[in-house]
């Protein structure tokens, strides 16, 4: 346990910053599902607008640096390309 009042400070502040950075990741998994079943259902339209949405929160995790910069970038990468390969499919 912490005994000096900056460790403790520093504690309560790890703790608060811990629930937001698992909410965030939390929005963004279920972001990504809510894509991954538009894919799965062959709905470009939604799968598009689901994209935009994952891409949104993808990019304000990196920027509060909840996640990696590079590592969201490899997940907007990822769905990008699985949104073109269905748009590819449908043509």
């Amino acid at each position: 346990m912490a005994h000096s009042l900056s460790a403790k400070k520093r504690v309560r502040q790890d703790a608060i910053k811990r629930t937001t950075n698992r909410a965030r990741k939390s929005e963004v998994k279920t972001e990504i599902k809510h894509f991954e079943d538009a894919l799965a259902n062959g709905d470009a339209a939604a799968a598009g607008e689901a994209y935009r949405d994952v891409v949104a929160k993808l990019d304000k995790t990196a920027s509060t640096s909840t996640m990696h910069k590079r590592t969201a970038a490899r997940k907007k990468s990822r769905l990008a390309k699985q949104l073109n390969a269905l748009g590819a499919k449908k043509s």
